[in-house]
């Protein structure tokens, strides 16, 4: 069918002036999306904005050698005809029409940081604020992609989290606006809020085309996300509730649940003896036991890791819509109504993970509810004793950039204002675990990261830019332990930071607090945390039982070995030496299928010899 026509009727409507929200990840519908930005394009009296976030695309290579390992698979895992965001290249070109704006409330990881127009086009918003944003800038269209048919209930699927609340907005300020459907054969049918009439949108389109959902690559796990994973998961009390969002750091913390849930004595070997302090935090709040009650999720975002803990036995955990009932629960008692594992306001993961939604019967696929971040992401609106007995012993895992010494968390952007990602949920998630008497907030980081083979400390004395501020600290987790910092003192929460922060960095945030007056000047860092290295962590961790895609791949075996050698090859290019000995060694001979996967096995000239030897040389493995 044509969009033209459904455009048409809008500009018909609203006049001159749109403003189209779209919902946040996989809810768009891209060639609806597309033919409003397309009369935009051809029309530049047409004043068109979208208000949006996490617009999804599939990657897009930046080197030739990007290119010839991209190209293959982005056919295979997306499609051939996957219909791309043509508002999408254009910002990347920079080259957005001026009848046009692009505002979005958070970005793909990184995206943006080297684009001006995207950067200048940021709001910076809080997930539970974002539905009010958005009506405020004057939003009169939303599109949405639904599940469901033609002559019944349709739902929401994927993304209620900010349409009913911005729907409701819109009725109640009285102003002409549109809500534009289409449904979507691989969406699964999900219940809870998600569910509404046909008539809560003016207009509902069939299927444009069998286009693919947007699945997530999945993404490789390493050793240091792995032991940040094993020491989150002492957290995590029995019986209580979860919440975790997406990357290398989630999927450690879930792999670490199930082995403590399914291989308790392996579990309990691997978890680092802390001593008693260690001990006494692991006792007060979390556990090693596996899990009986089991745990409720209460997301803003569903994802695999839900999945894997659910078939896993450990997200079991029911909830129930009425504080009677969940008063009941709580103390052990049977209660009749079948109630929900899982409550979330959008989900996005995998290809497995969307098969695993469709394939659930009906009356399983009821345990996962979805609902407004209204419900999820806060406890105030009227029902603050039933969410509070629902998410009791809650446990908030957040993944952030860096800490400051004082427990400050740099999140979503740079110190020079640019944004990396955006606030999402995770100061409300903060905020709601301070506000419950038994909830956590976890923030999760690597202590070191690494580029063009310079280490950098993630543990941090100053930085001109925070996402949480340092009065609502908490827990801290590195590969090299937990830091508590809820209602500690400076010196306090300096001292629990200097413990997980890598060896070669420790003497220096030592001094600097020192000076500045808030570490004692004989304060001597404890003899257990000299050893925080990372030699140390990965020869201590079993590869047997930590592989590095531990929920499976999406690349085959020979591309797993071409993502390692593409990821050394990068790190080496910005060290003139390290790339000429990866070249010297590079042995074209010794890596057949590598090389032909990437269509260098015959080399043509010069060029293609070259790229040849560099791989083979970074396909080695060897330190450079």
């Amino acid at each position: 069918m044509t969009l033209d026509p459904v455009v048409d009727d809008a500009v018909e409507r609203l006049g001159g002036r749109l403003v189209v929200g779209l919902p946040l990840g996989l809810g768009k519908p891209n060639r609806l999306v597309n033919a409003f930005y397309r009369r935009a394009r051809e029309d530049p009296t047409l004043d068109l904005e979208f208000v949006t976030a996490l617009s999804l695309d599939p990657p897009i290579p930046s080197s030739e050698l990007e290119r010839r390992f991209l190209e293959p698979f982005v056919e295979r895992h997306f499609g051939t005809d996957y219909p791309r965001l043509d508002y999408v290249a254009d910002l990347r070109k920079q080259a957005v029409p001026d009848n046009v704006r692009v505002t979005e409330f958070y970005l793909q990881s990184g995206s943006g940081l080297g684009n001006a127009l995207m950067q200048r086009h940021h709001i910076s918003s809080n997930y539970t604020h974002v539905a009010r944003d958005l009506v405020d800038r004057g939003v009169n269209v939303v599109l949405q992609l639904v599940a469901g048919t033609s002559d019944g209930p349709l739902s929401l699927s994927s993304n209620p989290d900010l349409t009913l609340e911005v729907a409701r907005r819109l009725e109640a300020d009285g102003r002409p606006h549109l809500l534009l459907a289409q449904l979507h054969p691989e969406l699964p049918f999900m219940y809870g809020d998600a569910v509404v009439q046909e008539d809560f949108f003016h207009r509902v389109l069939p299927p444009e085309s069998n286009q693919r959902l947007f699945a997530i690559p999945r993404t490789p796990v390493s050793p240091q996300d792995y032991w940040v994973g094993l020491h989150a998961s002492t957290l995590v009390v029995d019986g209580g509730t979860l919440q975790i969002g997406i990357g290398a750091l989630s999927d450690a913390l879930v792999h670490a649940l199930l082995l403590r849930h399914g291989d308790n004595g392996a579990y309990r070997d691997l978890v680092p003896a802390g001593g008693a302090e260690v001990q006494a935090l692991i006792d007060g709040l979390g556990g090693l036991a596996p899990f009986d009650e089991g745990l409720y999720g209460a997301s803003e975002m569903f994802m695999d890791g839900f999945m894997h803990l659910y078939r896993g036995g450990i997200l079991s955990r029911r909830v129930h819509d009425d504080v009677d009932r969940q008063r009941a629960a709580n103390d052990g008692k049977a209660v009749s109504d079948p109630g929900s594992v899982m409550d979330a306001g959008f989900f996005l993961g995998s290809r497995p993970f969307y098969d695993f939604l469709r394939e659930l019967e009906p009356d399983e696929r009821r345990l996962f509810r979805m609902m407004s971040v209204e419900r999820i992401n806060q406890l105030y609106g009227g029902s603050e004793e039933l969410e509070v007995l629902q998410r009791r012993r809650a446990r908030f895992f957040n993944t952030c950039m860096m800490t400051t010494v004082t427990g400050a968390a740099v999140s979503d952007g740079l110190d020079n204002h640019r944004v990396v990602s955006g606030v999402g949920g995770q100061y409300n998630f903060v905020a709601m675990a301070h506000a419950m008497t038994d909830g956590r907030s976890v923030l999760m980081m690597r202590s070191t990261r690494e580029r063009g083979g310079q280490a950098s400390s993630n543990v941090v004395w100053e930085y001109p830019h925070v996402t949480i501020p340092r009065h609502l600290r908490d827990l801290v987790v590195t590969e090299y332990g937990v830091a508590e910092l809820r209602g500690r003192t400076d010196e306090e929460c300096i001292q629990a930071l200097v413990r997980i922060t890598d060896r070669r960095f420790q003497e220096g945030l030592v001094r600097r607090a020192q000076e500045a007056g808030k570490l004692a000047s004989d304060w001597q860092i404890p003899d257990s945390a000299r050893s925080n290295t990372p030699k140390r962590l990965e020869a201590a961790l079993p590869k047997d039982r930590f592989p590095t895609y531990p929920f499976g791949s999406d690349f085959t075996p020979v591309e797993e070995r071409l993502v390692e050698g593409l990821q050394r090859l990068e790190s080496r290019s910005k060290r003139r030496r390290a790339l000429l000995a990866t070249l010297l060694r590079g042995r074209p001979g010794d890596h057949p299928e590598a090389l032909a996967r990437m269509g260098l096995d015959r080399p043509h000239g010069i060029r293609e010899r070259l790229y040849a030897r560099l791989l083979a040389g970074a396909l080695d493995g060897q330190e450079s």
